[in-house]
């Protein structure tokens, strides 16, 4: 019996088949978990993670007060990165690969990903752009339009599939959430593992761990990784908390405690 003292979470014979087929069209395949708040603390320190090598970022959803794209699939994004060119991200999951335009799939900027986590997986569209410089911060203290933050294809996929008379201009901005992320090989595990920390206005936090890999490696990863992180004492089958989901809820509440005020 896992740590949590519940039964592994477990995906259905029709599921698996379903995620087969995704694996065999996606790009990648990033196998994720949160570790339960109780237990990142011993998560960090028997994985010998040092938080001064992580990289400080901040990120910033874009999404009508109710939520609307969120509730039809369609992710914004943009985030500031210590050391790096800012970055934005116009997300739509879940998808099929195969439905999309063959143009838009073979795009540069264009990455189809299953994520798979304890019990789901999901896979994503992400179409990416590299906004000017300071141009999230701009946008953020509302000195420029948020569709400054993409590019034409970005905003083209967006009207594809948001809700209806709904413009990237129209959106509310949420966050910023500010998270730090690091990138470390633990000894043992022959792999390196990603792991974020996402830190909630209200002090609450996400730790995700995760790593990547070809479609054709991902049962093979899988079973080494929770193998690993199980002789660790990571607890794999505690609730898992999605980042993106978490933020946007926490800010659309806030906007409308705002609005009421």
């Amino acid at each position: 019996m896992p740590a949590s003292g519940k039964p592994p979470p477990r995906i259905s014979d029709t599921d698996l088949q379903k995620m087969l087929a995704l694996f065999a069209a996606a790009d990648s395949v990033e196998l994720k978990v949160t570790v339960p708040d109780l237990h990142q603390r011993s998560a960090v320190t028997a994985l010998g993670m040092d938080p001064l090598d992580g990289q400080i970022r901040q990120v910033y959803f874009f999404d009508t007060p109710d939520l609307a794209c969120n509730k039809q699939g369609v992710v914004v994004r943009a985030r500031r990165v210590q050391g790096r060119p800012d970055d934005s991200v116009v997300k739509l999951r879940p998808v099929v690969p195969g439905d999309l335009p063959a143009e838009l799939r073979s795009d540069k900027y264009m990455v189809v990903e299953v994520d798979a986590m304890p019990g789901g997986y999901v896979c994503s569209a992400s179409l990416k752009g590299v906004p000017g410089h300071d141009t999230v911060r701009a946008v953020a203290a509302g000195d420029r339009p948020i569709r400054k933050l993409f590019s034409k294809q970005q905003r083209a996929f967006f009207d594809a599939h948001a809700p209806e008379r709904v413009g990237l201009d129209d959106l509310s901005i949420l966050g910023p959430i500010n998270l730090v992320k690091l990138k470390f090989s633990p000894r043992d595990y022959g792999r390196r593992l990603v792991a974020e920390l996402w830190l909630y206005p209200d002090g609450s936090r996400i730790l995700e761990l995760s790593t990547k890999c070809p479609p054709n490696e991902a049962f093979e990863v899988a079973a080494q990784t929770r193998a690993f992180l199980s002789e660790q004492g990571v607890d794999l089958y505690g609730e898992q908390q999605t980042k993106t989901s978490t933020a946007l809820a926490f800010f659309a509440q806030h906007l409308e405690a705002t609005a009421n005020f």
